[in-house]
């Protein structure tokens, strides 16, 4: 017998709760597949709010009613989601949001990514030997917990953005909190899979999702009286009453205390972050200006890429999946891949090639390696030469996920996380703190050199979440978009994006559209979809093809004229709410 968090470590390996072969299946998939539910296309003149659960979408949508502004109906559906839909993302955990204001024609967004803690060193997911851990091994417990950035980002966003005072953005999350929520077929059906060992494992996570040893019903009312009482102190005091205090004291405890993998986040720590407002990244794509996520946000560059990329190809895209567009979206995305594994991370670390990346010229020479047969693992691209002289500036003036539309014609998209299904696995005052750490790459070096997104004190993690925002020609919004799925969000998000702006489809029906990844690895087929049959053709092109569960769950407003469209994704639970 070792050490206690050796034999923790191991006991998570061996639980009977979770096999290591069924733990292995969701390896970077935060939460599993719960089945499908049909969605209907809501239509609206004056707002929608398109979200992940129902009483976080009747909670945006009641601020948008009494005149709130886009911003202040995300921080409604926030509050909302950290207690109804707590496995996925929360005030544990971080968020990009970007914001359009109609009538300054402006772009920006509000970077609330989690940071490593001070005392964080590069070694911190390597053993004893200096090789990195496995990853089921990172997950659960103090080590992997980030810096919290939601809270500041929303203050930050609400600041500059929100009409409502503070405090009655809180209504209905105090109000449900303390009288309780219905439970959901997917929260009870993701408690029972034990996609987390952390939840059975730390006492006080298990007593608050599995009462009784068993897990929350489908159906029965659950409250959560210490939410409650944070979010009373938070919406009197304003945020400092989250990171500084008695609820900072008990999150640190919690962290450095914890009997599986203890961390290093401080005090200061909390007292020190900062969430940031970041110029997004912006690129042409045929009639449109497509929009994302800055770094530390892999997915905004990335997105932009495989859809120029498909441009530049000249991809058959014409109304459906067969097996030629499949094929080339799945070469564009290798490429792009190939550069956000390389060159992405924490720009305030790493001198990220951002305009480089996204750059005409780099794209059109990148996709002439987009032949007729799978490339196989593709390499990133080579930034010796100054592609930057050619550089065209795409940024204008006007230059859970959550899409939002107001009454004014603003607009929200925001992506929002804890990483894996229960985070950490570490619970106080009723919310989940985030595992975010383990999207830092656990090797700093490779082939001796220093991994760009390798562990640093107080640095962000490279993330997925791609929120976006796309403009017509004449620069009015088109289209807010984005959705969960780590690292595949990134296809998720723009697959919808082929699905309305090249097979002209709807919100909705591009949102139904069948789900293909390639994240420069297998080519993945969505499993129960109508190109399933595409298999033995992409097989023939080189492909190796899996196919799988894709738990996508997009979330998205169009705007059509003076209609709003809003669509949520029949793969998980939200809805659309509009008037």
């Amino acid at each position: 017998m070792k050490k206690l968090k050796q034999t923790l470590s191991r006991v998570i390996l061996a639980s009977s709760l979770v096999s290591i072969n069924s733990f292995a299946t969701i390896v970077g998939e935060p939460e599993a597949s719960t089945g499908l539910t049909e969605k209907q296309q809501v239509v609206a003149n004056k707002y929608m709010v398109s979200a992940a659960n129902s009483y976080a979408v009747k909670a945006g949508a009641a601020v948008l009613a009494k005149g709130g502004s886009a911003v202040d109906a995300a921080i409604a559906v926030q509050l909302v989601l950290t207690l109804v839909e707590p496995q996925s993302s929360g005030i544990g955990g971080g968020l990009f949001l970007m914001h359009y204001d109609k009538s300054a024609q402006h772009l920006t967004s509000f970077d609330g990514r989690e940071t490593a803690p001070a005392k964080a060193t590069e070694s911190l997911f390597l053993d004893e030997n200096g090789k990195p851990i496995r990853w089921i091994e990172a997950v659960v417990g103090g080590r992997s917990v980030g810096v919290p950035g939601a809270f500041a980002a929303l203050h930050q966003a609400h600041t500059r953005y929100g009409k409502l005072p503070w405090n009655e953005l809180f209504v209905d999350a105090i109000e449900l909190s303390e009288n309780g929520f219905v439970v959901s077929p997917r929260l009870e059906k993701l408690v029972s899979l034990k996609i987390n060992p952390g939840v059975a494992l730390i006492d006080d996570t298990k007593a608050y999702f599995m009462p009784n040893g068993e897990a929350l019903k489908a159906g029965s009312v659950k409250k959560n009286p210490k939410l409650a009482a944070l979010y009373r102190k938070v919406a009197k005091q304003g945020v400092n009453a989250f990171y500084q205090g008695e609820n900072a004291k008990q999150l640190v405890n919690a962290v450095k205390t914890s009997a599986i993998a203890p961390g290093h986040l401080s005090y200061d720590d909390l007292i020190n972050y900062r969430s940031i407002e970041r110029k997004p990244v912006c690129a042409p794509y045929k009639a449109y200006k497509v929009c994302s996520m800055a770094p530390p946000s892999s997915g905004g560059i990335t997105v932009l890429q495989i859809m120029a990329l498909l441009e530049h190809s000249n991809a058959p895209l014409q109304q459906h999946w067969d097996t030629d567009s499949a094929h080339a979206f799945t070469q564009a995305s290798r490429l792009a891949f190939a550069d956000r594994d390389f060159y992405i991370a924490d720009p305030d670390f790493v001198d990220v090639p951002t305009q480089n990346m996204i750059n005409p010229s780099y794209l059109k020479a990148r996709s002439s390696l987009i032949k007729n047969t799978d490339m196989g693992t593709a390499l990133p691209g080579d930034f010796s030469k100054d592609w930057s002289d050619t550089q065209v500036n795409y940024e204008q003036p006007n230059t859970s996920h959550v899409s939002i539309v107001d009454s004014h014609g603003n607009a929200v998209s925001m992506t929002t996380s804890i990483e894996m299904g229960f985070g950490s696995g570490l619970m106080v005052n009723g919310y989940l703190l985030n595992n975010q750490l383990t999207d830092f790459t656990f090797n700093p070096k490779r082939d001796d050199k220093l991994v760009a997104n390798r562990v640093e004190p107080n640095k962000r993690p490279r993330s997925s979440m791609s929120p976006v925002m796309v403009f017509n020609q004449d620069g009015s919004l088109k289209l807010v978009i984005g959705s969960p799925g780590g690292s595949r969000i990134i296809n998720y998000v723009a697959k919808a994006l082929v699905g309305v702006l090249d097979f002209g489809l709807s919100p909705q029906q591009a949102i139904e559209l069948a789900n293909i990844t390639n994240r420069n690895r297998v080519t993945t087929l969505e499993k129960g979809s109508d190109i399933e049959h595409l298999k033995p053709a992409l097989e023939a092109k080189g492909h190796t093809v899996v196919i799988r569960d894709l738990n996508s769950g997009i979330h998205a407003v169009m705007v059509e004229g003076d209609k709003l469209l809003g669509a949520a994704d029949p793969r998980r639970e939200g809805v659309a709410i509009g008037e």
